[in-house]
């Protein structure tokens, strides 16, 4: 198996789709990294990473705004296709086990009342120690 991990801050608000009957939640999260050039020269890479959740507790969508930072892990899904030119090419998805919310990048207007305190959902985890569903939307 192999897990992917990534801190970033979303691109875009999240979209929440039906696929065959199932919700999918849609997103893309930046992560920029600081490096020096051969010449020494302070220079950033960005690297964006397209993600689908696929769950029926979307209840978390809203709280998956631009600018909001997240980490998330889940398994890679390589897709490769054909462009219109003839050419290959191929697309790297990450299908998300679990998210997690740090926090809002302006630190302003967040729909989360303590986005900082870094509320988590992962899937089969919903219960509490007296077999009790939780009642939290992530």
């Amino acid at each position: 198996m192999i897990k992917l991990q990534v801190i970033g801050n979303l691109g875009k608000d999240a979209q929440v789709n039906n696929v065959n009957g199932k919700s999918v939640i849609n997103f893309n999260v930046a992560h920029t990294e600081r490096f020096k050039d051969a010449q020494g020269n302070q220079k950033d890479r960005t690297t964006w990473v397209d993600c689908s959740y696929w769950t029926d507790r979307t209840a978390v969508a809203p709280y998956l705004k631009k600018g909001t930072q997240v980490y998330v892990e889940g398994t890679p899904d390589v897709r490769t296709y054909t462009t219109a030119d003839g050419r290959n090419g191929a697309s790297l998805t990450l299908r998300i086990a679990s998210v997690q919310l740090l926090g809002s990048k302006s630190g302003g207007d967040s729909p989360a009342p303590d986005q900082s305190a870094g509320a988590t959902y992962t899937p089969n985890a919903a219960s509490s120690d007296d077999g009790t569903a939780d009642d939290l939307p992530f």
